[in-house]
């Protein structure tokens, strides 16, 4: 990881994108307590969180492909400048509902190009693939040191100083990342062609087998994360307090951060690529021990054991945008992006109704395990045949 950050354009696009997450994830407690505490209903509260991803989902096939029409550093500046604005606007005191949620639709959708962008450029500025792989893992780190932080400060920090304030230093936060692009990153042309059919890359990626298995292994994340959704009830089930909960949704990503760390310090960048259908599985039969109704000690190791192994979706991800032309990389980027943000929701949304139908948070948590493994097993071997076809060697230069 330290030979990534040597490469100074990465400094400054991982800078840009560690603040901006943790802004976001402030300004998702600060839409969460504004919003309730105007309505006192927890199905608005409900609502304006959905509309915090439901966007990126349409954005992520249709506006991700501007990242490949436009200069991408062009397209990142814009882009921040854009939801800077729109914030920005979110933080006037006394905002009607109605418009604080038109305002959110848009800073997500402005967000698609702007993730599309980003995935792409950070693929550009290496010619190494190894080296590429450990910036990955960097990203992967603090994207979610910096869930934690926003996450867990951000209820504290609104109660400071309002939620009005804490959206003006999101708003903040997108016009440092502006001008960090702007000053650190070279500029290039688009790299793919604006008379090339807008829907291209879509219908490239799954053209091509290698790129097929590898969205499978990432949508499979999608049961993964049933627990997070459950973490309520599942503290009730086995008998913890409430603030218990906090601690089981941040046992995951923590064990996530311990994972990517060892993988990145640990395992060659080829044996990671060999051992990805293994992790996956490993990451569901995990969850199949919640059959048992653990006790909270031992629910957070296995939480944490789980997201340990699920670190292997930087390696799919990574894999993935190296697989595909440069002049595609924008398009497809949202493909996989959009593809693993569907298979999350409705990965928890899935939980929740088992859940609801056996009574059991543990149970249904144990079952998700246990599809995962019948699900992950053909994944896996199909990705061990596809890993050495004779044109595995065969990238998108970088």
């Amino acid at each position: 990881m330290g030979t990534a950050l040597g490469n100074s354009e990465f400094r400054a696009l991982w800078l840009a994108e560690a603040q901006s997450v943790a802004g976001d994830h402030l300004t998702t407690v600060a839409l969460a307590i504004m919003v309730y505490g105007r309505t006192g209903s927890a199905l608005w509260a409900a609502a304006v969180y959905a509309l915090t991803f439901l966007p990126a989902l349409a954005g992520g096939l249709g506006l991700a492909q501007v990242a490949d029409r436009f200069p991408r550093r062009t397209v990142l500046t814009v882009s921040a400048l854009l939801q800077a604005v729109l914030v920005g606007s979110m933080a006037i005191p006394g905002t009607s509902l109605p418009v604080l949620c038109t305002l959110i639709v848009l800073v997500r959708l402005v967000g698609a190009p702007a993730n599309a962008a980003q995935n792409a450029l950070t693929r550009e500025v290496f010619t190494d693939d190894d080296v590429y792989l450990r910036s990955q893992d960097l990203r992967g780190i603090t994207t979610n040191i910096a869930m934690l932080v926003g996450l867990g400060g951000g209820g504290l920090l609104v109660t400071l100083v309002g939620p009005s304030w804490a959206l003006a230093l999101d708003a903040l936060t997108f016009l440092v990342s502006a001008l960090v692009v702007r000053l650190a990153v070279c500029w290039r042309p688009a790299a793919g062609d604006p008379a090339d059919a807008w829907f291209g890359a879509v219908q490239w990626v799954f053209g091509q087998r290698r790129l097929r298995v590898l969205l499978a292994l990432s949508w499979l994340v999608g049961l993964a994360v049933v627990p997070e959704g459950l973490a309520a009830p599942l503290a009730h089930q086995i008998g913890a307090s409430d603030q218990a909960v906090g601690w089981l949704l941040a046992a995951d990503p923590l064990g996530f951060i311990a994972g990517a760390f060892v993988l990145s310090r640990f395992v060659s960048a080829e044996n990671r690529r060999r051992v990805m259908g293994v992790l996956a599985t490993a990451a569901a039969a995990v969850l199949i021990a919640f059959a048992a109704e653990p006790s909270l000690p031992l629910a957070l190791v296995l939480l944490a054991l789980a997201g340990g192994a699920g670190a292997y979706i930087i390696t799919v991800g990574a894999t993935f945008i190296t697989c595909v032309p440069n002049e595609l990389r924008g398009g497809a980027g949202g493909v996989y992006r959009t593809g693993l943000r569907v298979a999350q929701g409705l990965g928890v949304a899935l939980g929740g109704v088992v859940a609801e139908l056996v009574g059991s948070a543990t149970t249904a948590i144990a079952l998700a395990g246990a599809v995962g493994v019948i699900v992950t097993v053909p994944v896996a071997l199909s990705w061990a045949r596809v890993r050495v076809a004779p044109d595995a060697a065969a990238v998108g230069s970088a």
